[in-house]
C-alpha cells in the first residue's frame, strides 16, 4: 500500500532551521509531483511549496520564498523541505503529499498523505 512517512519536526527558535523529510513507499515516485502543505492553529491546510516529478522545477507560497527549499532524491524516494529562518507564523503541521503538476505548472493535489509533522516556532 502506498505510505508517506514524515520525519523531521520539532520545537525551535524563532530565526532557526528544521528539514523535514517524507519517504514513500508502494507508488512510483518518480513519476508523481510532491507537494508540502502546512495547517497551523484555525487555520485552512495550504500549500507551501511543490516540485515536479524530476526535481528541475519548485514553486514556493510567498509567504515562504526565500526561507523553505524543496528538494527530491528520486534514488531514495524521499522529498524534503529545509525550512529557514523560521518565524513563529509558521508554527503549523506540515504534510507531504504525492499530486500533479499540470502543464502550466499548477500544482494538484493526490489521495495521498503523510502522517503530519508539528513544526512549532517560539518566539
Amino acid at each position: 500500500q502506498v505510505q508517506l512517512v514524515e520525519s523531521g519536526g520539532g520545537l525551535v527558535q524563532a530565526g532557526g532551521s528544521l528539514r523535514l523529510s517524507c519517504a514513500a513507499s508502494g507508488i512510483i515516485f518518480s513519476l508523481k509531483a510532491m507537494g508540502w502543505y502546512r495547517q497551523g492553529p484555525g487555520k485552512e491546510r495550504e500549500l507551501v511549496a511543490h516540485i515536479s516529478s524530476s526535481g528541475n522545477t519548485a514553486n514556493y507560497a510567498d509567504s515562504v520564498k526565500g526561507r523553505f527549499t524543496v528538494s527530491r532524491d528520486n534514488a531514495k524516494n524521499t522529498v524534503y523541505l529545509q525550512m529557514n529562518d523560521l518565524k513563529p507564523e509558521d508554527t503549523a503541521v506540515y504534510y507531504c503529499n504525492a499530486g500533479i503538476r499540470d502543464s502550466s505548472g499548477t500544482y494538484h493535489r493526490g489521495d495521498y498523505w503523510g502522517q503530519g509533522s508539528q513544526v512549532t516556532v517560539s518566539s
